[in-house]
């Protein structure tokens, strides 16, 4: 016996299969038209979705001729072949992926290690050839005074933005131990 997954399959999807299909890229359209410009220009995105997707950003109200642009995402997103890239560029954007977490967790480790030891920055420079030391040196200070003040974590937040640019580079050898 096949389990009903198997069965489902075997056969051309049903009319119910088809709507929920079409419904879920739907809702991956809207999606896209949630992000911010500078997060969609990330995305790699085929030029008639990417110029349908800015053409419902632009309309701010939420009546009938969005809900068009809309569905009308939804049928440009049909004739893609492969919706999973575009699935994997969101999630990472949100933070949904293992691989992003882990990344992120690294950084708030190399952080707190730069924090506390300034010898860290010994190591960033070894991966990185082309980091801005001075900068990050400062920025370090910065925060280990705003820690002793008591005042908003704006450098402690800047550190965790550099050092995720510095990565973001393509360059993946950063290690936070």
């Amino acid at each position: 016996m096949t389990p009903p997954e198997e069965e489902e399959e075997a056969g051309p999807p049903s009319k119910t299969q088809r709507k929920r299909a079409m419904e879920e890229l739907q809702a991956l359209g809207e999606e896209l038209v949630e992000l911010a410009p500078d997060r969609l220009k990330k995305i790699d995105l085929p030029e008639d979705l990417r110029t349908a997707v800015r053409a419902a950003q632009r309309m701010t109200r939420h009546d009938e001729a969005r809900r068009r642009q809309l569905q009308y995402i939804g049928r440009v997103m049909r004739d893609i072949d492969d919706p999973e890239p575009i699935r994997h560029s969101l999630a990472a954007l949100r933070g949904d992926s293992a691989e992003e977490t882990g990344r992120l967790h690294r950084i708030e480790r190399l952080r707190t290690a730069l924090l506390a030891d300034e010898s860290v920055l010994y190591g960033i420079a070894e991966d990185f050839p082309a980091v801005d030391l001075q900068h990050l040196r400062s920025l370090r200070r910065a925060a280990l005074n705003e820690q002793e003040q008591g005042k908003p974590p704006r450098n402690y937040r800047a550190i965790f933005q550099f050092l995720k640019e510095l990565e973001g580079g393509g360059n993946t050898a950063l290690r936070g131990e």
